[in-house]
């Protein structure tokens, strides 16, 4: 009988992090999240707010993606290691959709941020035992560099540390025309550093689209439109697409990105970037699995 594999999800009481650990304990694999906050508010990433039956079989920890010496220890054994967090705008996003700041002022201030773009933390020599990974210039804010790129790198490079047999970085099929160039060059960015220095691990870069779900009631007419711009950018052969980004590609049900991440993991084979087709193929086979 094999070993129950350990994982660790970093945003696991995310929108997308909850569901990649409902689908790692139904393979019967030992879960812990990892979030500022511990355990979700489930009305946030669910259609109840009562915590369903599987999350009392995740470990909710609190650690914050920052500063590596509130996490680390947890990921002593770990099998495998997932970076489910990040930011679409400088500015208070999850205001913006909460209605606590509106969409035009959170967009101003993306689009007109002027700080500072320090290099990534191994390039600054940043230490494990430092208690911040972000630049003394940036400190008082998330960026971009900060939340998509350098936690990414300094979580790959604790994962590393530990000798994790794979690490999944959560990335984006795309940037979109609203939102600024940063949001997609940051990701690659993560995604390339990753792959460069920790080669002994089995990257895996999962690009997914825009993400929908009916207990996210404002994803569904997002997702909609998305789904219109994927249309027409078929329709006319792609050639918008790399003007249209992410709002050019099919938008996926978040359920059906988690199952694919958990069989990326599962599945020795799979490495490196992963883009929207692939996911649906994986989320397939981790279905017919179901079935055998």
């Amino acid at each position: 009988m094999s070993a129950v594999k350990r994982l660790i999800v970093c945003g696991g009481n995310g929108f997308l992090g909850s569901r990649i650990c409902k689908n790692a304990v139904q393979r019967g694999w030992d879960v812990t999240s990892i979030s500022r906050s511990g355990a979700p508010k489930w009305d946030a990433v669910t259609s109840s707010a009562t915590p369903p039956p599987w999350s009392h079989k995740v470990a909710w920890e609190c650690g914050d993606i920052l500063r590596p010496t509130t996490y680390a220890p947890l990921l002593k054994g770990a099998d495998f290691v997932v970076h489910s967090m990040g930011i679409l705008l400088e500015a208070d996003y999850k205001g913006v959709l909460r209605g606590q700041e509106s969409p035009i002022a959170g967009l101003r201030k993306a689009f007109t941020a002027a700080a500072p773009r320090p290099g990534n933390p191994l390039e600054r020599g940043v230490k494990d035992s430092d208690p911040d990974i972000r630049p003394p210039e940036t400190r008082a804010q998330l960026t971009y560099e900060n939340m998509n790129r350098d936690s990414a790198i300094m979580l790959a490079k604790e994962a590393a540390a530990f000798s994790c047999a794979a690490f999944v970085y959560v990335s984006a099929a795309g940037g979109a025309p609203v939102l600024p160039a940063r949001y997609i060059s940051t990701k690659r960015e993560a995604e390339s550093t990753i792959a460069r220095e920790f080669p002994a691990m089995r990257n895996i870069f999962v690009r997914p689209p825009f993400l929908y779900d009916s207990s996210r009631p404002i994803t569904m007419p997002m997702a909609a439109m998305t789904g219109v711009g994927a249309v027409f950018n078929g329709v006319t052969g792609g050639i918008f697409g790399n003007l249209m980004g992410a709002a050019g590609i099919k938008p996926l049900k978040v359920d059906v990105v988690a199952e694919a991440v958990v069989q990326a993991l599962a599945d020795e084979a799979v490495k490196g970037p992963i883009e929207p087709p692939q996911i649906e193929e994986l989320a397939n086979k981790a279905w017919r699995s179901t079935m055998l």
